[in-house]
């Protein structure tokens, strides 16, 4: 399908678009929040049903919903699926009135290039696709619930249910944001992220006289720190630890104290290796009379460079240059994202198809307007060239 009708139509509806864009802005949806990630649940849905695409919903008791909803349903072609999530980092109230206001070519407000901002240029492109008599084969929308929560609680039911409904598709795009107005680079591999908590126990005495009776589990938790720290590799594992806490008053030697580590590892063989290290320092006796116990916070995985999304990629360049659109760079991110997730179920998936802008999780985040229409033209290009 020749792609400069398609183009033309994404152009024409682009203004609705950014009114779009703005409207799920103002929709405040934390991800604990579940009635707000459901209230842009039901934005999109009113628009799909306009136009008459399948809707499937899938609850969450936790969560916001996981929706499914598709064009040209009745195809026997492989899908393409797109995906983004609705929730945010954001708690409620942060964002004054008005929640989203736009001050030239930038639209401000929470999750206006994370990731709502992809989601409505992927809506963006498949309306254009339906307007343009567009049937060859299935186009999925999957919107996520909790990816800024590492889509790690309720057993990983939302991304899991993604992962089964996209199961046999050509190709997943994932449409989490870039920095600037113009993609150059998809994303093939991200960095996993692990989380521990360390809890020391030591000997509580008193400060001073008793002080040689006690063990300080502060000091115990420093010396482990310490040596966790000393792990920032430049492509490979870091470690940070985050947060601490120990010990009752001033005036005691503390007789506990835990500590968070935040593990960041680009391979599976990586987290295993970081495994081990944790395991040696928390066996490890700085002052005697300590103990530790570590135990699990969360698991995102990471997404390793595979083939298939190598090729993939290649036919997504492929598809743009035959298009006439700019040529994509491979890329990687330290972040985690649910493409990662996607691509260890086994299928081929690319991330970072979304808009532009910058300032991610901050109250200064903002997408790029200009980058609604050219995010949403390269993937028109993917739809029906792929």
């Amino acid at each position: 399908m020749n792609c400069l009708h398609v183009f033309e139509e994404i152009d024409r509806l682009n203004d609705r678009y950014v009114d779009v864009w703005e409207d799920v802005i103002k929709i405040e949806s934390p991800s604990y929040f579940k009635e707000g990630v459901d209230a842009v649940n039901d934005y999109f849905i009113a628009l799909s049903e306009k136009l008459g695409w399948r809707v499937e919903r899938f609850p969450m008791e936790k969560f916001g919903d996981v929706v499914a909803i598709t064009m040209n349903p009745d195809s026997d072609k492989p899908p393409v699926a797109l995906s983004g999530h609705l929730d945010t980092v954001h708690p409620l109230g942060l964002f004054k009135e008005p929640i989203c206001h736009r001050d030239g070519d930038k639209i401000y407000g929470p999750g206006a290039i994370d990731c709502k901002g992809g989601v409505v240029a992927g809506f963006l492109a498949m309306h254009a696709l339906h307007n343009s008599g567009y049937t060859d084969r299935p186009v999925m929308m999957l919107l996520q619930s909790n990816e800024e929560i590492g889509s790690g609680l309720e057993n990983k039911a939302p991304i899991r249910c993604i992962c089964e409904k996209a199961k046999g598709s050509v190709a997943f795009l994932n449409l989490e944001g870039h920095r600037g107005p113009i993609s150059r680079v998809l994303t093939l591999e991200r960095k996993g992220i692990a989380a521990f908590t360390f809890y020391i126990t030591g000997i509580a005495a008193h400060s001073g006289a008793c002080a040689r009776e006690g063990a300080s589990a502060i000091t115990e938790a420093a010396h482990k720190i310490i040596e966790l720290e000393k792990i920032k590799e430049e492509d490979g594992l870091t470690f940070n630890c985050g947060t601490i806490k120990g010990g009752t008053v001033r005036n005691a030697v503390a007789g506990a104290c835990e500590f968070q580590l935040d593990v960041r590892f680009p391979t599976y063989n990586d987290l295993e290796r970081a495994k081990e290290i944790i395991k040696t320092v928390a066996e490890t006796v700085y002052v005697e009379g300590c103990t530790c116990e570590v135990k699990p916070i969360c698991l995102r995985e990471c997404m390793e460079r595979c083939d298939r999304n190598v090729e993939l990629f290649d036919a997504i360049n492929k598809a743009l240059a035959e298009n006439g659109l700019s040529a994509m760079v491979e890329g990687s991110s330290l972040g985690g994202s649910d493409a990662a997730d996607v691509t260890r179920f086994g299928i081929p998936c690319v991330d970072s198809l979304g808009v532009g802008g910058a300032k991610y999780h901050s109250i200064d985040e903002y997408g790029i307007i200009s980058s609604l229409a050219d995010s949403a033209k390269r993937l028109a290009a993917i739809v029906t060239s792929i």
